[in-house]
């Protein structure tokens, strides 16, 4: 008897902490929804983001040729904003990072796009190779934002 009260209470007490954790990870509050970034020449970023960047756009609900928007994530995009009245310098610190399986595959992508990529030093034509093993390139877009591409966890 007092061994199977002991297995129930064990039992009962494992599916709380299991279900507790399953809770909070599906409550989490916040979530990314969208970056925006306001722009210039809607068409020359749209083309950077697809063909350089390599993103697919996804309808946007404004139909009005002042938007593009790009999946990111689960549920985030990126939002590409036209009416930038000047293109403004950037610093690298605040930049969007993207995730590909192979940096050096995609260095082959800039150089064919004539994108100039540096290192987060700042060394023209080169990569970064963190030291936990993650390599990783910076460049600017058509309105001078910061993008680093990097092959962490793909």
């Amino acid at each position: 008897m007092k061994k199977q009260l002991l297995r129930h209470l064990i039992f009962f007490v494992l599916l709380t902490v299991i279900s507790s954790q399953i809770t909070a990870q599906s409550n989490k509050p916040v979530r990314l929804n969208h970056i925006a970034l306001y722009v210039k020449n809607l068409q020359a970023s749209t083309q950077f983001y697809m063909k350089v960047v390599g993103l697919d756009t996804m309808p946007e609900p404004f139909h009005d040729g002042r938007h593009t928007w790009y999946p990111v994530g689960e549920h985030s995009q990126l939002h590409l904003i036209s009416g930038a009245k000047e293109i403004t310098q950037h610093d690298k610190n605040a930049h969007l990072c993207f995730t590909v399986r192979s940096v050096d595959d995609f260095v082959k992508v800039l150089v064919a796009s004539q994108v100039p990529y540096e290192n987060w030093a700042g060394q023209k034509s080169s990569i970064t190779t963190r030291i936990d093993g993650v390599k990783q390139v910076y460049f600017q877009d058509p309105d001078n934002y910061w993008v680093e591409i990097n092959d962490d966890k793909y």
